[in-house]
């Protein structure tokens, strides 16, 4: 028995020095700008993703940075939810 308490208190000092580390990556995530929190979220969640998934976020990665060059060149230009809304529904 005394093996499986030796086991099991291995496990938990993992566990603890784990939510440590994960906590000080919090930490110094949580202090990125908000673009910077936004690149590493994405990149973290693609992390967990399966390879089509993986290929798919990637690809929605490179239209939301076309997108977003687009707006800023002024090659594209924004409308207002209501509007945009409102062709929608003329569709």
């Amino acid at each position: 028995m005394e093996g499986l308490d030796a086991c099991s208190q291995d496990s938990t000092d993992k566990m603890l020095r784990m939510n440590a580390r994960a906590d000080q990556l919090l930490d110094e995530a949580l202090s990125l700008e908000a673009d910077e929190r936004s690149v590493l979220a994405f990149a973290l969640l693609n992390s967990l993703d399966g390879d089509e998934e993986a290929a798919a976020a990637k690809a929605w990665q490179a239209e939301i940075l076309r997108r977003k060059q687009d707006l800023r060149s002024g090659a594209t230009i924004a409308v207002p939810w209501a509007e945009a809304r409102a062709r929608l529904a003329a569709l």
